[in-house]
């Protein structure tokens, strides 16, 4: 399949405008402050882009930065100027026509961004090999990846990759498709349907478990949206299946809790990250007003403390006490309230 998945993207697809779903459209909810950096990417990379999210997660002045699956660059190069010229971006793309128009353009984005040296590099490879790479154990601080560990044949590899080469704190921000059920295997052997990003998409509630199992211990939900099918032809053979673009962020930090537990910690948001003066959205659920104190579970205040966001918040409490589960967190005591009357008695 990953011979499929090459064809596909280095020869069938010659531009964004070859795909057959809206996977890939989601330019229209780009922020603001982006729109003036997409602008200065060139115009053959930006024909060249097959995404399906914003990958472009906050404060990376100076950072390192892996993008899974870069492609042409587009994303590689939106970065190159958030991390700024003290920082680097790495591409990493297994399609040699798709890094081809991205190295043909480092010189005129190096000019565009008015930067003395080049703070990108693209390489060849497999995104579960990245051990064959030269990348080393705890070298990069942020991972992102737009719309490819679902074309990736062992995504149990990815995230046990990324996890192996972030920085303790560092994160793995990406967008992927998602089922609302397992593919059955014809679908996923459909050359077309996998070139779409729709028969390798994982089942949702398969993720979870599997990002676990890799060392990300409470991966975090920041935005959704479902995908439409207007193809008919696609849309005959994948019945009724729903498919789900989503933006997720795993924090590699190995002392989490699986599940919200309540401390009775809290923080403020101090406003200070760049492009986010009112607020700071850490997840779908998790939208932190500047000066407002802001209960949260101890996962979400290690999120923030042991992290590059530290700097920008007050930390309140600690873990000396438990209150049990974070309130509303889709978790509760499984034991009925009973404080009067006859126990029931029995063992079930």
């Amino acid at each position: 399949m990953q011979e499929v998945v090459q064809k596909y993207y280095g020869e069938t697809l010659s531009g964004t405008h070859d795909l057959r779903t809206n996977a890939c459209c989601t330019d229209a909810r780009l922020p603001e402050y982006i729109k003036p950096m997409l602008s200065r990417v060139h115009e053959e990379v930006l024909s060249r882009y097959y995404g399906c999210g914003l990958v472009l997660p906050e404060q990376l002045e100076g950072l390192t930065v892996l993008d899974l699956g870069c492609g042409a660059g587009r994303d590689v190069y939106l970065l190159s100027q958030l991390v700024g010229e003290k920082g680097k971006v790495i591409g990493v793309d297994m399609t040699e026509e798709q890094l081809a128009v991205a190295r043909k353009h480092e010189k005129f984005h190096r000019q565009a961004f008015g930067y003395r040296r080049n703070n990108v590099r693209f390489l060849y490879g497999y995104i579960e090999q990245l051990d064959e790479l030269d990348l080393a154990d705890s070298s990069i601080d942020i991972i992102v990846s737009n719309c490819v560990i679902n074309l990736a044949m062992d995504k149990a590899a990815v995230l046990r990759e990324a996890y192996r080469v972030l920085k303790p704190g560092g994160e793995l921000y990406f967008s992927d498709v998602y089922s609302d059920r397992r593919i059955p295997k014809a679908l996923v052997n459909d050359p077309v349907l996998y070139g779409e990003c729709l028969s390798g998409a994982l089942y949702w509630n398969d993720f979870v478990p599997l990002a676990r199992e890799q060392g990300f211990i409470d991966p975090r939900l920041v935005t959704d949206r479902s995908i439409s099918i207007d193809d008919s032809q696609l849309r005959d053979k994948i019945g009724n299946i729903r498919f789900y673009s989503a933006t997720y962020r795993l924090f590699k930090l190995p002392d989490l809790e699986l599940a919200c537990e309540d401390h009775g910690q809290a923080v403020v948001y101090r406003g200070t990250i760049p492009y986010h003066p009112h607020a700071f959205l850490l997840d779908k659920h998790h939208l932190i007003e500047t000066g407002r104190q802001f209960p949260v579970c101890g996962n979400t205040w290690r999120m923030l403390h042991d992290t590059r966001f530290a700097a920008h918040f007050d930390f309140y409490g600690n873990f000396d006490r438990h209150y049990g589960i974070f309130p509303g967190c889709g978790m509760g005591i499984p034991f009925d309230d009973e404080t009067q009357g006859e126990s029931k008695g029995g063992c079930c």
